[in-house]
């Protein structure tokens, strides 16, 4: 599933777990998986930041490079 999804669609689907979570509505069981789900989102989108971060210290430094 994660890994067709984009940051963003992440991002949103974290959103509504929360809405979910706060609204009190679900009972303990449906809780516990909402929140595995949101921890396996969680992992997604720092593995995509930190895998942009890594390309933008890349693209950074070659453009160093190529000023000099």
């Amino acid at each position: 599933m994660q890994q067709m999804m984009t940051y963003s669609q992440a991002i949103r689907r974290l959103e509504e777990i929360v809405k979910l979570i706060d609204s009190n509505q679900l009972e303990i069981d449906q809780m516990v998986e909402k929140i595995e789900e949101a921890n396996r989102l969680i992992a997604f989108c720092n593995e995509k930041l930190t895998k942009a971060d890594q390309e933008i210290e890349k693209l950074w430094a070659k453009g160093l490079q190529s000023e000099e």
